[in-house]
């Protein structure tokens, strides 16, 4: 009888874990792909601005049952169009294979399991798809919304960003916002597609967070 209570002790908590322990980062609103409406006059008129690879990044974070990791992958290029100071269009490319984790030493063997492991199939399949890329669709507002691809799935994401003119520099910041991995077919130890019980203290909440930081010169 004992051992019956721990188990389902055990199993309570791992449900409150899954799913009452809110994110404080907002989920992006993802909806179908859209098709680019940018006017072709308005685009031929625009200011273009070069992305700065060395200073351009997405910050990501997961998290499990008890604990988690957190990264970054570098934006190797892009263009951000502008019109005046408003934000109107652009486009970016993610390098996958330049995935760090930060939250365990650069030197400890286990930052290299663990960059092999999130490269491999069963998260981003580096090898498959080297790229993932983001294609602004809309900007309204604070709101921005684009075509994000990743593992050849594209959905389209809105999120929440802070976009600043400097001079000949721009810099376009997200706030910290939240995907559901599984909807580009990253289901690695999902508990939607593997029973939350057996998985236990391995299950990674479906919910990723991300912070997009670009910084772009004027071409």
């Amino acid at each position: 009888m004992k051992k019956g209570l721990l188990n389902i002790s055990a199993l309570i908590m791992i449900f409150l874990a899954a799913t009452g322990c809110k994110d404080d980062a907002k989920k992006a609103k993802t909806e179908e792909a859209k098709t680019i409406t940018e006017v072709a006059e308005e685009v031929a008129a625009e200011a273009k601005y070069k992305v700065a690879a060395t200073e351009s990044m997405v910050s990501w974070k997961a998290n499990k049952v008890v604990g988690g990791h957190e990264g970054t992958i570098n934006i190797s290029r892009g263009i951000a169009h502008f019109k005046g100071d408003a934000l109107v269009g652009g486009n970016f490319v993610f390098d996958i294979k330049t995935l760090k984790n930060t939250d365990i030493p650069a030197d400890d063997e286990g930052n290299g399991k663990l960059v092999g492991h999130l490269l491999s199939p069963d998260f981003f399949d580096a090898e498959q798809f080297p790229n993932a890329t983001f294609e602004i669709t809309s900007v309204k507002g604070n709101n921005v919304s684009g075509n994000l691809t990743l593992k050849g799935i594209k959905k389209n994401v809105t999120f929440p960003a802070i976009v600043a003119i400097a001079g000949d520099e721009v810099s376009i910041t997200s706030e910290t916002f939240t995907i559901d991995r599984t909807e580009w077919d990253i289901k690695h130890n999902s508990g939607k597609f593997a029973d939350p019980a057996k998985l236990g203290d391995y299950m990674i909440n479906d919910n990723i967070e991300l912070k997009i930081a670009v910084k772009a010169k004027k071409a």
